[in-house]
Order: C-alpha cells, then structure tokens, then sequence
C-alpha cells in the first residue's frame, strides 16, 4: 500500500509517498513525471512516521539548514540504471552543482563502460521520483545553462539560490543570464 501526505513549501503544494518505511516519491504540483512509476492508488495517511520525518527534513531544508539525505530511508522506484545515477545524485554536497556530462563520466568509470550518455543521465535525473532531498536541481549543463528540470527552471533557480549557489555564471535557457 502507498501512502501520502501534502506539503506546504515556498515552491508549491508537494506530494509526498511512502510504501510505509521509506520514502518513495516527492513531487511538485504540475511536475512533469508527477506521481513516477506508481501505479497504485495513494491513501492518505499524513500520520505515518516516514512523512512525518520527510516533512521535518523539509522544514529543515527550507529554513536554510542542511539536513543529510541520509537522514531518511529512501526508496526511489526507477532501473539499475537510474538508481545508479539516483545515487550519484545524493553525494552532490549542498550549494554546489555538477553537470550531465561529469555524472556521465562517473557513471562510465562504476559499470567500466567506455562511455554513458549524457543523455541518458539526463532522462534519469529528470525521472528521480524524490525531487529536492534527492537533489536533481544540482545538476546543470557544461554551459552553465539550468536546462532540465522536471519541476521547472524557475524552481530549480530558486533551490539552487537558496543553497547559496554562485548564480552568476548560471543562466536560463534562452533568457541570458540567470542573475
């Protein structure tokens, strides 16, 4: 059984799932994906331990502290492979960004590949099911463009700016810089 609960944040109503030890989902109203691979239908159960810790993380988080993704026991639902890129996701430290093509390299040099697709990482990020405490918005282009987020460009400005990221060299797609 999955189970959910809504979250207030400064971004919008976020919907929260849990298959009732660990956190399975956290999307953004009108995200692309929203709701990922689950199929099941959710039942509200805003008392469950799991949420009740995810929307603690989440008040932490948006109050401007740091708090460890290891801090909640996680469960993304995706292939080896995105779980994989999932997990690269979580060692990105706060206020600081990678790109497509470095995940890529990292992804190469794990499976002894000659190369990974930053393509593909890129459909893998845009998929991860737990936006925000996995942190997907850390993960720009070469250029500096904030390219590629599910839950919208102005969103991932404003995660990325409240981590205390250097913006200056970040830029909106077709809108110059994203100062």
């Amino acid at each position: 059984m999955i189970h959910s609960t809504t979250y207030s944040s400064p971004l919008g109503k976020l919907l929260l799932a849990a298959n009732g030890a660990s956190l399975i989902g956290v999307w953004m109203e009108g995200q692309k994906y929203f709701g990922g691979a689950i199929t099941e239908d959710m039942t509200d159960k805003s008392d469950l331990s799991i949420l009740i810790v995810a929307k603690k993380w989440l008040d932490e988080y948006f109050a401007g502290l740091k708090p460890a993704i290891s801090d909640l026991p996680l469960a993304p639902e995706g292939s080896a492979f995105r779980r994989a890129v999932w997990d690269i996701l979580c060692g990105i430290p706060y206020g600081e960004v990678t790109t497509y093509g470095d995940i890529a390299k990292t992804m190469a040099g794990a499976t002894n590949e000659m190369s990974v697709s930053s393509q593909a990482v890129g459909g893998a990020v845009g998929r991860n099911p737990i936006s925000i405490i996995i942190p997907c918005h850390r993960v720009i282009s070469a250029n500096g463009s904030l390219t590629g987020y599910a839950g919208g460009i102005d969103k991932k400005y404003y995660l990325l700016a409240h981590e205390g990221v250097d913006m200056s060299r970040l830029y909106k797609p077709g809108k110059g810089k994203a100062r």
